[in-house]
C-alpha cells in the first residue's frame, strides 16, 4: 500500500500552529512512512515554526479582513482568488489523501479547495466560540473535532466529535515532577508558589496588575512571573527575592508542577494545559481577540465551578478580594482543582488522528 499523504493547514497564532504540529507528530508516529505537507499564510509565524518542527510548508498570500476601515481590505478579494488558485495548484501537485485544518487564514482556502477536489477533510476547533474560518468551512468538511461542548449552535451536530485540544506530551507527565521543579526554579519548598502566564508575547494589563500587587502577593506566595518577550526589559528590574521574572518559560512542565496557584490568559491551548495541570486558576481573558473568544473560553470553565475569572475592566475593583478569598479558602482551592481536572481530555491528539484514520479508510 502506498504511504498516506496528509496536508495540514493552521496558523497565525501559536494556538493554531501547535495543535497542527501535534497532529502531524502523531500521524508520523502512527504511519512512519506518511508524507506530510503544511500550508500557511506567508509572513505569519507558521512559516518559521513549522520548519523548526521538521516539516515542509508552502505559503499562501492571504490575511484577515481588518475590522476597522483599512486600505488593506481592498486587496482582500484578490488575496482570496490568488490563494484559492495556489491551494488548487498545491493540492494538485501533492495529491493528499486527507486535508486537516486547525484554524487561521490559510486553512480557509486550503480546506475549501480540498473539498472541491473531493478530498476527505477534517477541522479542529480549539475554542468554545469558533472563528469565522471554521464556521464557514463546517458546512463542507467531513469531521469537526472540538474541545468543548455546546458547539451544535455553530456546527452541524452529526459532524462534531468531542476530542479536546492537543497538548504537549511532557505536560501529561508533569504531576510527579514537583521536587524537580522546585529545584529547577530554586524555590522554597515550604512556601506556596504563584505562576503568572501572559502568553509568549506577554499581556500588558496582566503585567501591570502583578507589578501593582507585588507588595500584597509577596506576603502570601513566591512568584514565577512570565511577562513575555515584549515586556521583559521593562519588568526584569522586579527580579528580587521571592519574585522571578521570565521572558519565556522553556520548561512548562516544571512551571505547572511547581505552581500552587495560576493566573493566566484564557487562550484555548492554555486552558487545555491548565485542565491537565489541575491547579486553582484565576483567568484574566484578553478582550483584544476576535469575537471576545477568550472570555467565552473562560466562562465555559467557570460555569463548571472549575476556575475563577476577572475581566480586565474589573481588575482594580475585584482582584485583591478574589485573590485573598482564594488564598485563604483551602476548600475552594481543592474544589477548583478537582473540577478543572474533570475538564481535561489528555488523549486529544490520539482521538483526532483516530478520526483521520476513519477518513483515510
Amino acid at each position: 500500500m502506498k504511504p498516506y499523504k496528509i496536508i495540514i493547514s493552521g496558523g497565525g497564532t501559536g494556538g493554531h500552529i501547535y495543535p497542527a504540529i501535534a497532529i502531524a507528530n502523531e500521524c508520523r508516529k502512527r504511519w512512519a512512512d506518511c508524507e506530510i505537507l503544511f500550508v500557511g499564510a506567508k509572513d505569519r509565524m507558521e512559516m518559521e515554526k513549522v520548519p523548526a518542527a521538521g516539516y515542509q510548508i508552502k505559503g499562501l498570500w492571504i490575511s484577515g479582513i481588518q475590522r476597522s476601515f483599512s486600505l488593506k481590505n481592498l486587496a482582500f478579494p484578490f488575496q482570496v482568488i490568488k490563494s484559492l488558485y495556489d491551494a488548487f495548484q498545491i493540492i494538485g501537485k501533492f495529491q493528499p489523501d486527507v486535508a486537516v485544518g486547525t484554524g487561521g487564514f490559510a486553512s480557509g482556502p486550503l480546506l475549501f479547495m480540498a473539498h472541491q477536489m473531493k478530498i476527505p477533510t477534517l477541522i479542529q476547533e480549539q475554542n468554545s466560540y469558533p472563528g469565522i474560518t471554521n464556521k464557514l468551512l463546517s458546512k463542507r468538511v467531513h469531521k469537526i473535532c472540538v474541545a468543548s461542548t455546546g458547539l451544535e449552535k455553530f456546527f452541524p451536530k452529526e459532524k462534531i466529535v468531542l476530542t479536546g485540544n492537543p497538548v504537549r506530551q511532557d505536560l501529561l507527565d508533569s504531576a510527579h515532577l514537583r521536587d524537580e521543579a522546585i529545584a529547577h526554579f530554586h524555590l522554597d519548598p515550604l512556601k506556596k508558589t504563584l505562576l503568572v502566564l501572559g502568553g509568549s508575547l506577554g499581556a500588558r494589563r496582566v503585567n501591570q496588575l502583578i507589578e501593582s500587587q507585588l507588595h500584597v502577593l509577596k506576603e502570601d506566595v513566591q512568584i514565577i512571573w512570565q511577562c513575555g518577550k515584549f515586556y521583559y526589559e521593562e519588568y526584569q528590574t522586579r527580579n528580587q527575592e521571592g519574585v522571578q521574572v521570565h521572558a519565556f518559560l522553556n520548561r512548562m512542565d516544571f512551571a505547572y508542577a511547581a505552581a500552587d496557584f495560576i493566573i493566566s490568559r484564557a487562550g484555548a491551548g492554555s486552558i487545555s494545559e491548565l485542565c491537565i495541570a489541575g491547579k486553582p486558576v484565576i483567568f484574566i481573558p484578553s478582550p483584544h481577540v476576535a469575537e471576545d473568544h477568550q472570555t467565552k473560553n473562560a466562562q465555559a470553565i467557570t460555569a463548571q465551578n472549575a476556575a475563577l475569572m476577572i475581566k480586565e475592566e474589573d481588575l482594580d475593583q475585584y482582584f485583591t478580594t478574589i485573590w485573598e478569598g482564594l488564598y485563604a479558602d483551602l476548600e475552594l482551592q481543592k474544589k477548583l482543582s478537582e473540577n478543572i481536572k474533570k475538564q481535561a481530555l489528555p488523549d486529544a491528539t490520539t482521538s483526532i488522528v483516530n478520526q483521520l484514520e476513519q477518513l483515510l479508510q
